[in-house]
């Protein structure tokens, strides 16, 4: 198995931990979240090598030709380089899932594929150099980013 594609793997479970342990502390603002949140974040970061944060960022060397929607950021990972990113942005838009598709569309992305299950629909699209598989839940978008074979 490639050294990248473990790596992904890696970021991969370590990003639905940290979503899991998101939500298990959505709403209670108090220090023991805080102490939860660096302790996940650093678990992760010295897992992957990677960026992490739980609490509103997007990781900084996520590709900017990647239009996001606008939202509060509520996951943002990287695996410290071009092997992949995931963010979840939790959006105020009426359509979130229209609004990312039209943006990614604009910005001279294709739709590649539309995966359908369990309730769940993810779209993928890619610009040549990346691609992104595109979720949603309710008001919350979730973009997983690796670059394209």
């Amino acid at each position: 198995m490639s050294r990248s594609l473990v790596t992904a793997r890696r970021a991969a479970a370590a990003a639905a931990i940290a979503a899991l342990s998101a939500a298990l502390f959505t709403g209670c603002a108090n220090p023991l979240e805080d102490l939860v949140n660096q302790g996940v974040e650093g678990a992760i970061e010295d897992a992957t090598g990677g960026e992490v944060s739980l609490d509103g960022e997007v990781p900084s060397d996520f590709p900017a030709e990647i239009p996001l929607v606008e939202g509060e950021v509520a996951l943002g990972a990287g695996t410290g380089g071009a092997d992949g990113w995931i963010v979840m942005i939790t959006s105020t838009a009426a359509d979130p899932i229209a609004d990312a598709v039209a943006k990614l569309e604009g910005a001279g992305f294709t739709k590649n594929t539309e995966l359908s299950g369990s309730g769940a629909d993810a779209l993928v699209y890619s610009n040549g150099t990346y691609l992104v598989l595109l979720a949603a839940d309710g008001e919350t978008v979730s973009y997983t980013v690796t670059t394209a074979p």
